[in-house]
């Protein structure tokens, strides 16, 4: 780190203590959110396809369409984020309401359209899902860079950093459990209202949070496009995409890994629930480990443990649920670390270019352009290979399960080996700290 860049890099938020009231009044917001990206990927392509008649592969080209637009817009809101920290923390927190209440009511709208859904209406409807559908992503991402921003301006070192986002990230998980058991139970109506309620408690909770300084941007290169410029934020980023990509692929393949290899399709809720419950409750132990070895360390053993996951799962086949749940909880822990450790580094990134305090919502607006890129690219390589290897869902011949093992098992293997070469030689070589 330069002189100049250690004199930049903002000192621990004096607010912050870390206790759980703390970490539950910054973490809060995350589990709401969690329930955008669950039920508009899953449950609204079923509810359009039963409820309207609207074809799968017009849902799936509106979903990716939508996402797309969302991604592409991420960096730019992060660019609206840093100029509302800029100006006061009354800014910060009046955007993420008019956020809030804009995500709840399209996500309202989209599970209960105000058009005619009658199927000579189609043309309508599939207007109204689009507009809806934009309108919820592009809230929903305010959302989330300004929430990732606010925690990163709170500074500190790798622990401290390591705390906060597992709170965030904690949170998220604990959203997404509740968001894939409530719309089947209470129905869609009821979910809506929950999330509604869950938001406005996240925003509450937010303005209840440790505060960061607000600052004047002051860096000399154009905001949108100084993280690209940070050497350390672009060896990270091709870390994190690699690896990203690595996790995305068996999340895109879990389902027919479960109903084609397995033949388990009942123990679907167990196998899920194993996995997000086991990353949520493995936080704790990160954190414990982040203290001996050093987040990106930590992170490298993340992944082994993610390798010899699925390295073991592609030995299982039919019946296998006791094998397959141990897969879940281990890979889940897995999980944890891909979700606590990145952050914290990435919040390290932004401090040591001197930029803590100004530009954290250009980098997370980034950031979240690649998470978003990971999903993308996983389906674009994933489903076409098993395709070219004769794999259709469904069908149980012995090539095309062998084609499904590859694909879901050992070719997350062999992307999650290539990132942990990148962060050993583009990270833990070059870097002093994390």
């Amino acid at each position: 780190m330069t002189d100049a860049a250690a004199a930049a890099a903002p000192a621990p938020a004096p607010g912050w203590r870390g206790g759980w009231r703390q970490g539950l009044a910054y973490g809060g917001l995350g589990l709401p959110l969690a329930f955008v990206a669950l039920p508009l990927y899953v449950v609204l392509p079923n509810h359009y396809a039963a409820e309207f008649g609207i074809p799968l592969a017009t849902l799936g080209a509106l979903l990716l369409g939508t996402r797309l637009l969302d991604a592409v817009a991420d960096p730019w809101i992060g660019r609206l984020v840093d100029g509302w920290f800029a100006r006061s923390l009354k800014a910060v927190l009046l955007a993420a309401v008019l956020a809030a209440v804009v995500c709840a009511l399209g996500f309202r709208g989209l599970f209960f359209p105000a058009v005619n859904t009658a199927e000579q209406n189609q043309q309508a409807l599939l207007i109204w899902c689009a507009a809806l559908l934009a309108i919820t992503y592009l809230s929903y991402s305010v959302l989330s860079v300004l929430h990732q921003a606010w925690g990163a301006r709170l500074g500190g070192g790798e622990g401290q950093r390591a705390r906060i986002v597992s709170w965030r990230e904690g949170l998220a998980l604990v959203g997404v459990l509740v968001a894939s058991v409530l719309p089947a139970v209470a129905g869609l109506s009821v979910a809506s209202i929950v999330f509604a309620l869950a938001l406005a408690a996240g925003v509450a909770l937010l303005a209840r949070a440790p505060r960061p300084a607000i600052a004047a941007i002051t860096a000399s290169a154009p905001a949108l496009m100084a993280p690209l410029r940070t050497p350390a934020f672009r060896r990270l980023l091709a870390i994190y995409l690699l690896n990203g990509v690595a996790s995305a692929v068996p999340a895109t393949l879990v389902l027919f890994f479960i109903r084609d290899r397995l033949q388990a399709a009942n123990y679907e809720p167990l196998f899920l629930a194993s996995y997000f419950a086991a990353g949520a409750l493995s936080m704790p132990l990160w954190l414990r480990l982040v203290a001996r070895l050093g987040l990106a360390r930590t992170w490298l053993v993340g992944m082994a443990l993610a390798i010899a996951t699925f390295a073991w799962a592609a030995l299982l086949g039919e019946g296998d649920v006791v094998a397959y749940t141990v897969v879940c909880i281990a890979s889940g822990i897995a999980l944890g670390a891909d979700l606590t450790l990145p952050g914290a580094l990435l919040a390290g990134v932004i401090q040591r270019a001197g930029h803590g305090q100004q530009l954290e919502g250009a980098y997370f607006g980034w950031w979240n352009f690649a998470t978003k890129l990971n999903l993308a690219l996983a389906a674009g390589i994933a489903l076409p290979l098993l395709g070219a290897f004769g794999y259709t869902p469904g069908n149980r011949d012995a090539s095309a399960l062998q084609a499904l093992t590859l694909a879901y098992c050992l070719l997350p293997c062999v992307l999650k080996l290539g990132a942990a070469g990148l962060l050993w030689t583009l990270w833990l070589r070059k870097e002093p700290s994390s």
